[in-house]
């Protein structure tokens, strides 16, 4: 995918998200340690049965999550739809710390 292509799609489905340097990256704030683990191993079981990995930074308040692939030097729609399963987990559990 383009770079225009990728950022149309961000802007249009998951305006959170960010093309910079190559990579679609979102980071995520959290209330604490156990909150960052908990978007940690979130991320990690949708991940996995994707078979799609993602490099993840944290720390104690925050987690970035970045995607591409690798295979195909850029990003694809493995990327994008990752992104999405994420983002809508995100929403989910947001709204249940809301009430």
């Amino acid at each position: 995918m383009s770079e225009a292509d990728v950022k149309a799609w961000l802007a249009a489905n998951l305006p959170q998200w960010k093309f910079e340097d190559g990579w679609i990256r979102r980071t995520y704030k959290t209330a604490s340690w156990k909150g960052t683990l908990m978007v940690i191993n979130t991320v990690g079981h949708l991940a996995e049965a994707a078979w799609h990995h993602p490099d993840i930074t944290a720390s104690y308040a925050w987690v970035e999550v970045r995607l591409v692939t690798h295979s195909a030097k850029g990003i694809t729609a493995k990327d994008l739809q990752l992104a999405k399963k994420i983002e809508a987990k995100n929403e989910a559990f947001q709204k249940q710390l809301r009430g």
